[in-house]
């Protein structure tokens, strides 16, 4: 077992990205006097936050408002966003951003000294910050830097957590592997916060990290708490086409456009909600990110994309932009470009194809970051609140990491002020997970199935059958082979048995809790028989408020489906209409 320990906080945050360090400092900010500890299974800086290059949304000029932003995010989202939850998010965003710019967030400048913001996909009115185009990089090293002036948040880095510890109907703390030697410790806590980011490694091609395989959502999931709105998956229309990595929203948001194959912008074909032509050619390339998507598949359909290694792909042409301002505004993309496809957007135009990208679905929390389970927090992708409803927009989710980890931690923190100290049995849990381990993963005898075979079929199967266009037939498929690729994991065999670093064993636990995942995106999409958003049902073209304008609930039963239940949008002031863009 190692050296064995009873470890203990009032907050314990699971995550530590953008959504965990706020929430660590919303805690500690609090209450100076609670225990607070942040565990990860990476070093914080490498969490994904480090990679969103984009920006982040919030009011700050003098030609927009709350209810503009609210009205915008709403509407991207297809009118299944839940409406008191955009307007406290928007109400709060801007503060947030503030507070971000005091800790020292190099935000970039107008001539003028003002913050400057670009435009951005479903946005009419720029209010979109940024810090160059690596955003997400200076937001989280602002966070984590703030964090350190704060004694009381601890850190448990690289450290992976199995499982929650629920008794007497609440959560009262994880169970986790400390990487670097194998020791299995249970930690007791009056509140837990998940922030363990999106999933979208169920996918192969994807923006994500190798480290995004919903852990989060399943350690609640397994828990008893609904998974909210799984079967929206936001694809990205331009990330490279190999390795998913993202070009950001920035390029086009700075001019660039998007060709076919025979260098024809060919988003001015499709409805996008911008009815006036002349606008059309200026704000196409920033339509909402699911129609983009979709608008591609047509036109692979139509045989005007290109054909590469990796299937269809169109270009983003930025070389109009020139050399000062690539340099400028979009460096990264040109590094990104140059060390990964060897070409220069300076002077060569970028392939680009839509990827995975973002699950506005995940965990079901209320607007203070709550879930079901007393006890049990969540913020950021990992979380539903629901802001970001069918679709979300290009650069809510940096602000929402801040407003929302901020709720989370301010709730846990009363959570725990409340609560007397959990009095688990530390060993006990800590023996029990060791048995269970070595039951399923490390006994020699288990079968012959093998990770990567299954990872392999897995992303087949739901690119295939859940992809950016869903029917019956293909959700069905795909729902038959999860359910095979559950029963084959039970024989997975791993070669690495030892302690320290076990990286084979972490990746069976991560593809475990993908394939749970899965099966909540599929049964969730099955049910949804209508269109909204990135949700697109070619056997249910419309969408249909009468019967769908609610949030799918999905529940654990075990080792079988998930159930699945509704729960309706709130609307406080915004009646379901048209999706319009560009006016």
């Amino acid at each position: 077992m190692g050296q064995f320990e009873k470890y203990s906080h009032d907050v314990l945050i699971v995550g530590g990205g953008g959504a965990g360090l706020r929430a660590a400092i919303a805690v500690a900010e609090a209450d100076p006097n609670l225990n607070v500890a942040v565990i990860s299974k990476v070093y914080p800086m490498r969490s994904h936050t480090v990679a969103a290059e984009g920006g982040a949304a919030a009011v700050i000029k003098q030609d927009d408002s709350m209810d503009l932003h609210a009205y915008d995010t709403i509407s991207g989202g297809d009118w299944m966003c839940d409406q008191d939850a955009v307007e406290a998010f928007v109400r709060e965003a801007t503060e947030e951003m503030i507070q971000l710019e005091h800790w020292g967030c190099p935000w970039s400048r107008e001539d003028n000294g003002s913050i400057a913001v670009r435009p951005f996909g479903g946005m009419k009115i720029k209010r979109t910050w940024f810090a160059s185009d690596k955003t997400g990089f200076h937001m989280l090293h602002t966070l984590y830097q703030t964090s350190l002036k704060y004694d009381p948040i601890q850190r448990y880095d690289e450290w992976y957590v199995t499982q929650l510890i629920v008794e007497e109907g609440k959560c009262q703390g994880v169970i986790a592997i400390e990487l670097a030697t194998g020791d299995i410790q249970a930690i007791a806590a009056k509140s837990v916060i998940i922030t363990t980011g999106g999933c979208g490694k169920v996918f192969p091609f994807t923006t994500n990290a190798n480290i995004k395989t919903g852990d989060g959502m399943a350690l609640a999931y397994r828990a008893g708490v609904p998974l909210k709105d799984m079967e929206f998956i936001q694809y990205h229309p331009t990330g490279l086409p190999f390795s998913g990595i993202l070009i950001t929203e920035a390029a086009r948001a700075e001019g660039g456009h998007l060709v076919n194959k025979d260098g024809y912008r060919y988003l001015q074909d499709y409805d996008l909600g911008t009815p006036q032509p002349e606008p059309v050619l200026r704000s196409m390339e920033l339509g909402p990110r699911d129609r983009l998507s979709q608008a591609f598949i047509k036109e692979a359909e139509k045989g005007k994309a290109l054909e590469g290694e990796y299937g269809h792909y169109v270009n983003l042409d930025i070389r109009h932009l020139g050399e000062k301002k690539i340099n400028s505004k979009l460096p990264f993309v040109r590094e990104l470009c140059l060390k990964y496809e060897n070409i220069d957007p300076v002077k060569e135009m970028i392939p680009v194809r839509p990827v995975v990208h973002y699950m506005m679905g995940g965990i079901h929390t209320d607007i203070n970051g709550a879930t079901t389970l007393p006890g049990l927090y969540a913020a950021g992708e990992t979380a539903c609140v629901s802001i970001n409803g069918a679709n979300r927009l290009g650069s809510n989710s940096l602000t929402e990491l801040l407003v929302f980890g901020a709720r989370a931690g301010k709730s846990a923190a009363e959570n725990a002020k409340k609560q007397a100290a959990p009095k688990i049995d530390h060993l006990g849990y800590a023996v029990a997970e060791r048995k269970r381990l070595n039951d399923q993963y490390l006994d020699t005898k288990k079968g012959d199935e093998k990770l990567s075979v299954i990872r392999k079929e897995m992303h087949k199967t739901m690119e295939e059958g859940a992809g950016i266009y869903r029917t019956e037939d293909s959700l069905k498929k795909s729902q038959k082979v999860i359910t095979e690729l559950r029963e084959r994991f039970k024989k997975v065999s791993i070669e690495d048995h030892s302690l320290a670093f076990n990286t084979e064993l972490i990746a069976a636990i991560e593809l475990s809790n993908m394939l749970e995942i899965a099966d909540t995106i599929i049964h969730s999409a099955l049910n949804r028989k209508e269109s909204r958003g990135s949700h697109q049902r070619t056997d249910y073209k419309e969408r249909d408020d009468k019967k769908f304008l609610a949030h799918s609930l999905a529940y654990s039963t075990g080792e079988g489906s998930p159930k699945i239940d509704y729960l309706p949008v709130t609307i406080t002031k915004w009646p379901p209409g048209e999706r319009v863009y560009g006016k």
